[in-house]
């Protein structure tokens, strides 16, 4: 069962303390886990350059030590290398749990087996780790519904169920190394693609894709928002010469949206005049305002803060020898096994709902979002 969600002002606080204190420290609320002291347990998030990771990371960090574990709380700055190292630092300070959040789902394989080696319980943690058995439990939102939600909005908004159309359509996926963003993308385009076939979305720039399989075509690598200004400023340019005009684009997420967002204003659109439709994804501080300034359309929100609560729960029982509740054993399967997961529910977010679901929830301020 999920704990009682935690204010935003203690998440910031707990990550500005999370920023300043050494990137590899590890916090200690007792004696050194290999004694009879509280069990460790090794959190490996992936960067700080996103704002969500460093709220996840401070989140699940002040649950645990609140339940009277020692933690070790790391980030990798998206480097691959730097995350096995610090996962392996993990295994040799006598973690009892690991939870990550990997870089590359693919790459972790050799490092988890000498967790497993040393009988270290793993928890694959938002992002599922492939390619090895040594991955215990995985921990996420409903991914696929996540792309649904991006492209029933689309529908919506569009009037397409009406039979409206055409409307000009840029497709955009995630990170090509990132599982997830296969999730994502194939909830948007099985809701999507029937309307790219019929002619009532085309896509000028011809990032066509096929089947749901072909999402790394259009992939924009360590969901970098300048990766995706720059995607965004050659299909500008060289497919909507003359009055041709972008109506909708499909991002998977809030980095990409934010550089898409910038492409667009470069270019001259114009909130209230020709500017598109947005989809996104994490109500970044960002994009939340962009939001409100008419520049984004939606974003899905997952409130990251029940992940970690839930996070917390599954090492809680791993530590104490109970069962571990999960609520899904057939949809990830990571090339090895079938992964039991824990599925959250995500929802979308408006302009309109900013401040019923965010600021009334807790997860932002008013001031936050100069409301």
């Amino acid at each position: 069962m999920s704990r009682k969600i935690k204010i935003l002002a203690t998440i910031v606080a707990a990550a500005t303390l999370t920023m300043v204190s050494a990137c590899s420290s590890t916090r200690s609320t007792g004696s050194d886990a290999s004694t009879k002291g509280p069990a460790l347990v090794g959190i490996a998030m992936p960067t700080r350059s996103l704002q969500r990771w460093v709220n996840d990371g401070a989140h699940l960090d002040a649950l645990l030590k609140k339940d009277g574990y020692k933690t070790t709380l790391q980030y990798a700055d998206n480097k691959v290398d730097q995350q096995i190292t610090q996962i392996q630092n993990m295994i040799n300070l006598n973690a009892k749990v690991l939870v990550v959040a990997s870089i590359d789902g693919t790459a972790l394989g050799p490092v988890l087996q000498k967790a497993a080696d040393q009988h270290i319980k793993v928890i694959a943690y938002d992002r599922l780790i492939n390619a090895t058995p040594n991955v215990d439990y995985y921990a996420t939102f409903d991914n696929y519904k996540v792309g649904q939600l991006q492209g029933q909005f689309i529908v919506q908004k569009l009037g397409l169920d009406q039979g409206k159309g055409p409307f000009n359509l840029e497709p955009f996926a995630g990170s090509s190394d990132d599982n997830n963003a296969k999730f994502f993308f194939a909830g948007a385009w099985d809701v999507l693609s029937p309307y790219v076939k019929s002619g009532k979305l085309t896509i000028p720039s011809g990032k066509k894709v096929s089947a749901d399989s072909d999402w790394k075509n259009i992939s924009i690598d360590a969901w970098s928002s300048d990766k995706a200004q720059s995607e965004m400023d050659n299909r500008l340019n060289s497919f909507y010469t003359g009055n041709k005009k972008v109506d909708v684009v499909l991002s998977p997420n809030d980095s990409l949206a934010l550089g898409i967002e910038q492409s667009l204003d470069s270019h001259g659109y114009k909130v209230g005049g020709n500017w598109p439709l947005i989809t996104g994804q994490d109500a970044d501080l960002a994009n939340t305002k962009n939001m409100l300034a008419g520049k984004q359309s939606m974003t899905v929100w997952k409130d990251t803060r029940t992940l970690g609560d839930e996070v917390a729960t599954m090492v809680d029982q791993i530590i104490k020898g109970q069962p571990v509740v999960t609520n899904d054993t057939k949809s990830y399967n990571n090339g090895v096994k079938i992964v039991p997961s824990y599925l959250l529910a995500p929802m979308v977010v408006t302009k309109e709902t900013v401040s019923s679901k965010l600021v009334d929830s807790g997860f932002y301020t008013a001031a936050n979002l100069g409301l």
